[in-house]
């Protein structure tokens, strides 16, 4: 093990240095002001289970604006930070993922999406205005660009009605997160290490923005481990475990990590859009195939989540309601 010494982190004992996979050049690149995207993103959902959208509508003065105070935030000093903290799971939170084991060289702030007023205190405080302002019409933009690709998908798979994805991240219960993450430079380390553990998302899709610094991979149908390139004027969509079991597993939920960079600051601000608690997921009939068996059973996203929370990253969770 290597035990480094870093101020915002503290002292912590890192896994060895981990060699970053080839950049891919095949991610599916989906321009969403051309015709035909809906096509295009079905079979990236299928193919792949991630893919980046460009010319998604979302001005970079908004993303900018967010990504300043976020790193305003992480800036803050670590006392200053652990204050909005520990996350339970909401707030701040530094190396610890989950409550399972997962570490990670990772800080973070973890925010509940809802139809109330912010869930962390310190966003009302008058000091946190600005921050408050660009949380707010970012998480906006964001959760309306998640619906628009979650209702290009249905067009493309050709059923309807048309928000049958989107109506459950738009719902007033809707169990949607955001999330900020900060993974800092590392003074006396040269190359990477675990940023973030290999994992899916639970929740229905993830939209994912980063700097433009390297770190994120994803695991291709073969099992093999690939680098994106990062792209800090475009965004990533995952597709996530409740969106493959909509399907039946037709759209891949996608297994992707994140590598530390040790001397360069990535930051990325990932929206988690996800049904309401008490709704019940299972293959939608209408993309069932005549006699084709559903592959889940029935089971409500507030049981997911509890699953989720008893196990590590990186086990399949999904596993547990397979039939």
């Amino acid at each position: 093990m290597v035990v480094l010494t870093k101020p915002a982190l503290g002292q912590v004992s890192l896994p060895r240095p981990q060699k970053p996979s080839p950049y891919f050049s095949g991610i599916p690149v989906i321009d969403l002001s051309e015709p035909g995207s809906e096509a295009l993103l079905v079979r990236a959902c299928e193919e792949v289970g991630f893919f980046k959208v460009t010319n998604h509508g979302i001005p970079m003065e908004l993303i900018a604006s967010l990504e300043e105070e976020a790193m305003k935030f992480f800036a803050l000093p670590q006392a200053e930070k652990e204050r909005v903290g520990p996350a339970t799971p909401f707030g701040y939170g530094s190396r610890t993922i989950g409550s399972n084991g997962d570490m990670g060289w990772v800080e973070y702030l973890l925010m509940q999406i809802t139809s109330k007023p912010m869930s962390l205190p310190f966003l009302m405080d008058a000091s946190a205005s600005s921050f408050r302002s660009a949380l707010n019409e970012y998480i906006s933009a964001v959760r309306k660009l998640a619906c628009e690709v979650l209702e290009l998908m249905v067009d493309g798979l050709k059923i309807e009605p048309r928000n049958v994805f989107s109506k459950l991240v738009m719902d007033e219960e809707s169990d949607s997160v955001l999330r900020l993450n900060h993974y800092p430079p590392c003074p006396g380390f040269n190359g990477t290490m675990t940023g973030f553990g290999e994992h899916t998302d639970p929740q229905i899709i993830s939209v994912l923005r980063s700097n433009n610094i390297a770190g994120l991979e994803i695991s291709l149908r073969d099992g093999s481990w690939v680098s994106v390139l990062p792209d800090q004027a475009s965004f990533f969509i995952n597709v996530g475990d409740s969106l493959q079991v909509l399907t039946n597993g037709r759209f891949r939920s996608v297994r992707h990590r994140v590598l530390a960079n040790g001397s360069k600051s990535r930051v990325s601000m990932v929206y988690f859009g996800g049904p309401p608690s008490g709704e019940r997921l299972a293959p939608l009939p209408l993309l069932m195939g005549e006699g084709e068996q559903s592959l889940y059973r029935e089971f409500t996203w507030c049981e997911y989540k509890r699953c989720a929370c008893r196990t590590m990253l990186a086990d399949n969770r999904l596993g547990q309601f397979e039939k």
